[in-house]
Parts: C-alpha cells; sequence; structure tokens
C-alpha cells in the first residue's frame, strides 16, 4: 500500500518496499514493515566507497568508517549518550562495513527503540566530530586489520588479482588502503572526504522490521530533514578500465602449507542484463551447485583439490568473475588451471544441460532466501544491491535467474571468459626458513 507523506515524494514499491525520496535534501528512503519480530533494522548506505578514492588518500572510506563511531557533537562518550553507549544499554546490534562501491551504517533494535538509533545515527551524518587524537587511535586499529589481511594467503592472493586485472580504474586498490596512505592521511584529508561525499542526496536509508510506515517517514523527517543537499555536487568516478588485450598474470610467494589458483575474467555490471547468465555459469561451474558442479566433480572428486568456488562480482562498475581453487598440499597449479580451461571451454563449445540449469537456479534462489532470513539479513542484501546502482536488483535478479536459458550461458561464457580478458593468480607456498 502507497503511504503519502508531507514532505516525501513516492518513488516506486516492489517486493513489498516502498521508495521515497525527501523532497528538502534528496534523502532516498526504502520502508519494508516486517511484523514477523518485535525488532527494526535501520541502514544508512553513502554511495561512497573505495572507487572514490585518489592516490594519498587511499583507504580514507575505511578510516573514516571507524572515526564515525568516535562520536558526534550531540552524541559523544563525554556527554554519556554515545552511539556504543546507548546501544549496550538496549542491547542492540550494531556496525558498519565498507567495500568497492558504498560504506553502511546499522542497528537492529527493538522497535521501541528504533527512534533513539536513528537520533544518534543521523547527527554522525553531517555532525561528527573529527579529531586527530582518534585518527592517531583508530590508524593503530585499522594496521592491525591491515596486517592480518596481509597474513591471509588468499586474501592477499585475490587483492594481486585484482591489482593486475586493474590498471586504470580504482577497483585496483584494496579497500582497506595502502599502508603508507593509512599511516599518513592527515585529518584534514578525512574531513574533506567526509563533506564531500556524507550527505543526503548520497545517502538511502532503509527501514525495516516490526514499523508502521507513516511514523517512520514522521522519524526520517524530524531527524534528517534539516539538511541540506550537498553544497556542490557530489564527484562523479568517471574514470573506465581501458580494453584489456592480453592475458595477465601474478605469482605470490608465502610460507604456507595449500596452493590457491585464481582465474578471472572482466565481467559486466551487476544492473547488466548479462549478469543473471553469468551468474548461473558461476554456479553450475563451482558455485552453487555444490557437489554437483562441474569443477567439483573435475577436481575433488579426482583429490586434485580440496575446494572449489566461483563468483561473478556483483558491482557498479564493471568487475571481475573469479574462480578460485584450492589444492592439497603439493599440488600441481599448472595440471589445475588446465583442468579449469578445460572446463571452461566444454560450456563454450558444448552448453550445458537443462538440468544442470534447474539445479542451478534452485540452489541460488534458496542460498538468497537463506540470505534474506530477518530484517538485518535482508537490510544487509539490500545494502548491497543499492551500491550496485539499482535496489530494485533485490528482487529483479531473482526474476532474471528464473529465465536464464542454455544459450545464454553458452553466449556469456564465450563472451566474457576470454584468454584475454584474463588474469590467473598462483599462491605458491614456500618452506620456512630454516625448514
Amino acid at each position: 500500500m502507497t503511504i503519502t507523506s508531507d514532505g516525501f515524494t513516492f518513488q516506486r514499491s516492489l517486493g513489498g518496499i516502498s521508495e521515497y525520496t525527501l523532497e528538502a535534501n534528496g534523502l532516498t528512503v526504502l520502508l519494508l514493515p516486517d511484523r514477523s519480530t518485535p525488532t527494526a533494522t535501520f541502514m544508512c548506505t553513502y554511495r561512497v566507497g573505495s572507487r572514490n578514492e585518489t592516490t594519498g588518500s587511499i583507504g580514507a572510506t575505511h578510516l573514516l568508517e571507524h572515526l564515525m563511531f568516535k562520536g558526534s557533537e550531540r552524541y559523544n562518550d563525554s556527554l554519556g549518550n554515545s552511539l556504543n553507549q546507548y546501544l549496550e544499554t538496549i542491547g542492540g546490534n550494531f556496525n558498519a562495513t565498507t567495500w568497492l562501491d558504498r560504506t553502511n551504517y546499522y542497528a537492529t533494535v527493538g522497535s521501541e527503540f528504533l527512534e533513539g538509533y536513528i537520533a544518534v545515527e543521523s547527527d554522525r551524518m553531517r555532525r561528527l566530530r573529527l579529531r586527530d587524537e582518534d585518527r592517531r587511535s583508530e590508524v593503530t586499529v585499522v594496521l592491525d586489520e591491515f596486517e592480518r589481511g596481509e597474513n591471509q594467503f588468499g586474501r592477499k592472493l585475490q587483492q594481486e588479482v585484482y591489482a593486475a586485472a586493474y590498471t586504470a580504474h580504482p577497483y585496483h586498490h584494496p579497500t582497506i588502503g595502502w599502508r603508507s596512505d593509512i599511516e599518513k592521511v592527515s585529518i584534514a584529508r578525512l574531513r574533506e572526504f567526509y563533506d564531500t561525499f556524507y550527505w543526503p542526496d548520497n545517502a538511502t536509508v532503509s527501514v525495516i522490521g516490526d514499523i508502521d510506515p507513516q511514523p517512520a517517514l514522521g522519524l526520517i523527517m524530524k531527524y534528517y530533514g534539516g539538511y541540506p543537499r550537498a553544497p556542490r555536487p557530489i564527484p562523479v568516478m568517471h574514470t573506465e578500465e581501458p580494453a584489456q588485450r592480453g592475458p595477465r598474470r601474478v605469482q605470490l610467494r608465502r610460507v604456507g602449507q595449500s596452493p590457491v589458483l585464481l582465474i578471472a575474467h572482466k565481467s559486466p555490471a551487476a544492473t547488466h542484463p548479462d549478469y543473471a547468465p553469468l551468474f548461473v555459469f558461476s554456479a553450475i561451474l563451482a558455485g552453487g551447485n555444490g557437489k554437483s558442479s562441474r569443477l567439483y566433480r573435475a577436481l575433488v572428486d579426482r583429490n586434485l583439490a580440496t575446494q572449489v568456488g566461483a563468483a561473478a562480482g556483483f558491482h557498479r562498475d564493471p568487475s571481475l568473475q573469479v574462480i578460485s581453487v584450492t589444492l592439497p598440499g603439493g599440488g600441481n597449479l599448472a595440471e589445475v588451471e588446465t583442468v579449469v580451461l578445460s572446463e571452461i571451454e566444454r560450456i563454450k563449445t558444448g552448453g550445458v544441460t537443462a538440468s544442470e540449469i534447474q539445479t542451478a537456479v534452485a540452489q541460488l534462489r534458496a542460498r538468497r532466501a537463506y540470505d534474506r532470513d530477518g530484517s538485518f539479513a535482508l537490510a544487509g542484501s539490500l545494502n548491497e544491491c543499492i551500491a550496485a546502482g539499482d535496489w530494485s536488483l533485490y528482487l529483479t535478479l531473482d526474476e532474471g535467474i528464473q529465465q536464464v536459458t542454455d544459450a545464454e550461458v553458452r553466449r556469456v561464457a564465450q563472451t566474457y571468459l576470454t584468454d584475454d580478458c584474463s588474469t590467473t593468480g598462483w599462491f605458491v607456498p614456500i618452506r620456512p626458513s630454516g625448514g
């Protein structure tokens, strides 16, 4: 049912989700009532991520995410009413995440505490206290996180593959940033970043759960309605990755036990019509089909690998379809790579069966349904669609998956999984010195 409310323009409604625009400042609002539990999830998604960073401030989005928990003008530790203090009092679950295309802040609380959370969350949109002493303390925390990532060879290999696959587009950069930028970025630079991107017209708030739409819109008007639009247009990231003209390879050599193979190919943005068939292709090859997937049968059943996976990047700009294989200790990377490439060629030339598509679609739908179990999980799934550029993908992608045909799977394999658009990464374990 469409709700009208003074100060809001109704945009559309799909699958029970209603979209509104706050007329005063362009804030996008998504409402989804769900009475199954007496809780509500409130999430604020800013359309800024590591794709919006420039040299000298790589990692600024993530560091700023940390600083957003240091308090605002009206809500901070010294006043005894900070976000942490409030949520600990009412028992809410809260956090934030940063990724390539977005940053989001969220909490799940008893519905009677929703207004209290909105008051605190809204205040840090434009009244954040950015202090250098907080920057220094959080740099230590972020560097610890950085070091943990450096010691996870699978994650590090993926960073190396992305860095080789992208030469111009900022997906090249790891979201956590480069060590030197983390250590040296100034509070003034972070303030500039905050004042550039943290505005209502660059954000979407989603309210999901035990809510009445009309009062929920009233709370958003109360706490966000006084903010103006950004004083200058939000900068547009216009860099496009140039066409790749040949295969690229990287190799990571670290102390470890299990070799890892990654094969990435340039793939379309999440909003592209080819995303759905590529999603199904990934499931058939090594993703959602589990033990029935082609690479599981070709590699794991033959003891050439212990784990296989495949996924198409779900992002705002063209991304990577990544195939991953973990080998047993002493496994032969060259042999496994040959098997993976031959399985891709089999799909290109012979296609896939109706049974494979049916199984893949059923498993993908089941997994996506599981990922939406509860208001918190639902908000997380919706968040990624907002980041990709269209929240309605939350619904339309499911419809697209169900319509995928054998011909489409074969076509996208032929179109995107080409040698000239590939980047291959090997993790080659080495023995520790003295071992």
